[in-house]
């Protein structure tokens, strides 16, 4: 059977002037509300241990405290490299969402705020990598080159659960590592502003897309079901990259490999794409038809 949207709908205009307002009081400059002067501490992680991707394997077993904190530094890298590519890329989407409805009434003027904070964004994740001396690590060559071609169709459903796809899993993940004491101090005041900023983009996204599946008929429903799905497998396949193991020093493969089979690794998958995988079935994204790719993402049994 076709799930059905469950979740009341909220009424997008109000939320739109509800976080513009918020907007205007709770927003950040990252030169400003970053002390960039704050320095690496030599002992502390870059990710929490138990969310690094070898956490627990025979290969993590033998390596050095040094060479773990390390291996945190260059996956934060490319969580970092990866989420401001994908900022780009909601960028792009919303100027078409504004180009399309006018820049006048309070939906377009949040998008407007949302695309200036992912500016911001992209502009302090660029500056924390250049901190952390890292090499850039971009997304797959089938994800550069396939974006640019197809996201001229993109209609507000997939607009907005692409969007949410990325921001939900990174938002998790960011959400509990700044409360982490053993997480660089730097890395936390980072992740601070952007999880508050995130939180406002959410709730955008969320409410844009049950708007606009209201009369969505079924074969278009599924349609975009499926299209998601499958960017959610290509984009949530990005988070793991062979350079980071090379640039702390592990055979790419043989880690590749451990960190694919790794349970550990595959229950934080789960647990950072809890919450988008469960609003995405209540609003009759995610069918019995479209788990095997999200499945295949890693952030559904």
């Amino acid at each position: 059977m076709t799930p059905r949207p469950a979740l009341p709908a909220p009424d997008p205009q109000r939320v739109a002037e509800r976080l513009l307002h918020t907007s205007a009081h709770h927003s950040f400059d990252p030169a400003e509300d970053v002390d960039w002067r704050t320095p690496l501490v030599d002992d502390a992680w870059f990710l929490q241990p138990e969310r690094v991707s070898l956490y627990g394997t025979p290969l993590w077993e033998e390596m050095d405290h040094h060479q773990r904190l390390e291996l945190s530094r260059q996956e934060l890298a490319r969580l970092l490299d990866l989420g401001a590519w994908f900022e780009q890329c909601v960028i792009q989407m919303f100027a078409r969402y504004v180009a399309h409805r006018g820049p006048s009434d309070s939906r377009s003027r949040y998008a407007l705020t949302e695309i200036a904070d992912e500016t911001r964004h992209m502009m302090m994740f660029g500056r924390l990598t250049r901190t952390l001396g890292c090499r850039r690590y971009r997304p797959t060559p089938a994800v550069r080159h396939l974006f640019p071609l197809v996201s001229p169709f993109y209609g507000e459903i997939d607009t907005f659960a692409l969007a949410l796809i990325i921001e939900e899993v990174l938002d998790r993940m960011q959400r509990e590592a700044m409360r982490d004491e053993r997480v660089q101090p730097l890395v936390r005041q980072v992740f601070r502003i952007h999880v508050i900023e995130e939180a406002r983009h959410v709730s955008f996204a969320h409410t844009e897309l049950q708007h606009a599946l209201r009369d969505v008929s079924p074969a278009r429903r599924a349609v975009h079901r499926e299209f998601v799905a499958v960017a959610a497998w290509l984009t949530l396949n990005c988070l793991r990259h062979p350079g980071v193991y090379r640039e702390a020093g592990l055979d790419p493969a043989v880690a590749r490999r451990q960190a694919r089979d790794n349970p550990y690794y595959r229950e934080t998958l789960l647990w950072a794409g809890e919450k988008l995988v469960g609003f995405l079935t209540e609003v009759g994204m995610i069918g019995p038809a479209e788990r095997l790719w999200w499945r295949r993402a890693g952030v559904m049994r």
